[in-house]
């Protein structure tokens, strides 16, 4: 799994971590980020689901090079 945060589009609403907190932080200007260690999902469940939850859809997830 690969996950990509575009934080030229994200404005830091937080969903990603509230939804996926073992995957996704915000960072010191409050845009999303990956935990260290995680940046491949960690096959947390919830991936999906924090990308899908982002207002702004600044998340994208893929495997087999299909981004969600």
């Amino acid at each position: 799994m690969k996950i990509d945060i575009d934080t030229s589009v994200c404005i830091g609403s937080g969903q990603c971590a509230l939804t996926a907190p073992g995957v996704f932080t915000q960072d010191d200007d409050g845009l999303s980020a990956l935990l260290p260690g995680r940046e491949d999902g960690a096959g947390d469940p919830l991936v999906r689901e924090a990308a899908r939850a982002c207002p702004v859809r600044a998340i994208s997830v893929s495997d087999s090079g299909d981004a969600l």
